[in-house]
């Protein structure tokens, strides 16, 4: 393994990715990429395990994609300082431990740079109040050694929560600070030093900015907190329930008094700005009010459906995040007959995998 994890090796792929983004760009004529390396190693702030039992020993393992084997993980080198140091201290404990040994199939590790951890502990059985007493003293084994912890337990169509289903992160955004709830089983940005590029990339983009801001997609707010401060109004829409919770206790906790957050998917904004629907989501809110001049769209890997890659295509700037360069090609295509990429972007949020996060701003032309 040490050899994968060379920073040698890391400079290697990270020019492959960059050479692959400007092929697939180069028939929109896009500026050189701005482009942001990963640390090399610990930049990972979550990670999931399989557990594998062995008689009387048991271990964290993960599966090789295409033969299936079995690797066991004693240490995780892309993966914070935190989730390995609780790697060693969870197996230790839970071991001698027969009631949260049992059946206990996969781990969960989800960490912040504010030191902050939450074990999620998933099993194929019914939890009861013994497994409430021992977590708990599993929990206070973790707090005895130094680590601000949070503990869930998790079994079919069972959620236990020992205090909080959330931790919190700070990111210190161009010289500030930005608090953000991460609630566990719900989406965060896995490489919290390139989601800090991302954000002052995106502040950059859009200093001087005029209007207001549309954002659609916006999870917990990742960008809308970090952009609000160069819009007069910050309008944003999540489908996700608990990260829409999130959004709106970062929009308090961080006083972020200009940014408004609708429980609602791309498609149902469009069709709401368009008047196909009425929403009761919407009751008070007049969406004629805002004027945003500029679009964020940060859409899962399959890309933007094509009613809302037309609805985009009528704002003057549209700031695309993609996890999937092919997809965010194919809209490329549509968008590049009213726009031109005055901006590109490329950061390496998944060090060590073909998988590439890259960004665009597209003016009116």
């Amino acid at each position: 393994m040490t050899n994968i994890y060379s920073e040698s090796n890391y400079q290697q792929q990270l020019q492959h990715k960059i050479d692959h983004l400007t092929t697939l760009m180069s028939e929109f004529n896009p500026p050189t990429p701005q482009v942001c390396s990963s640390p090399i190693k610990h930049y990972r702030m979550r990670a999931e395990f399989r557990i594998w039992h062995e008689g009387a020993d048991l271990f964290h393992i993960m599966y090789e994609p295409q033969t299936k084997t079995r690797i066991i993980i004693n240490e995780f080198p892309i993966a914070s300082m935190l989730i390995n140091q609780a790697m060693k201290v969870l197996l230790d404990y839970v071991r001698s431990k027969p009631i949260l040994r049992h059946k206990l199939f996969q781990v969960d590790y989800l960490s912040s740079l504010s030191q902050q951890l939450l074990i999620s502990l998933l099993y194929h059985k019914k939890l009861d109040d013994e497994w409430i007493a021992e977590a708990k003293l599993l929990r206070q084994h973790f707090i005895d050694n130094g680590f601000n912890i949070q503990i869930v337990g998790r079994a079919t169509k069972q959620k236990i929560c020992l205090e909080h289903d959330y931790i919190q992160e700070t990111l210190t955004v161009n010289g500030q600070p930005i608090i953000y709830r991460q609630v566990e089983n719900s989406f965060t940005q896995p490489n919290a030093a390139i989601n800090i590029k991302m954000l002052e990339w995106a502040q950059t983009v859009t200093h001087h900015s005029q209007g207001d801001l549309l954002e659609l997609y916006c999870g917990n707010g990742n960008f809308s907190l970090a952009l609000a401060n160069n819009f007069t109004n910050v309008l944003a829409t999540e489908i996700a329930k608990s990260s829409v919770e999130s959004a709106q206790y970062n929009i308090e906790i961080n006083q972020r008094k200009n940014v408004k957050i609708l429980r609602m998917s791309a498609e149902e904004f469009t069709q709401a700005l368009k008047g196909e629907r009425t929403f009761n989501r919407l009751k008070g809110i007049n969406l004629n009010e805002y004027q945003c001049q500029t679009v964020l769209v940060d859409p899962p890997r399959a890309g933007l459906d094509n009613k809302t890659v037309e609805m985009i295509s009528h704002y003057d700037r549209i700031i695309y995040i993609s996890c999937n360069p092919l997809t965010l090609k194919e809209n490329l295509l549509t968008l590049t007959k009213t726009h031109h990429i005055a901006h590109l972007a490329l950061f390496d949020q998944f060090p060590y995998t073909q998988h590439m996060e890259s960004a665009v701003v597209l003016q009116r032309k």
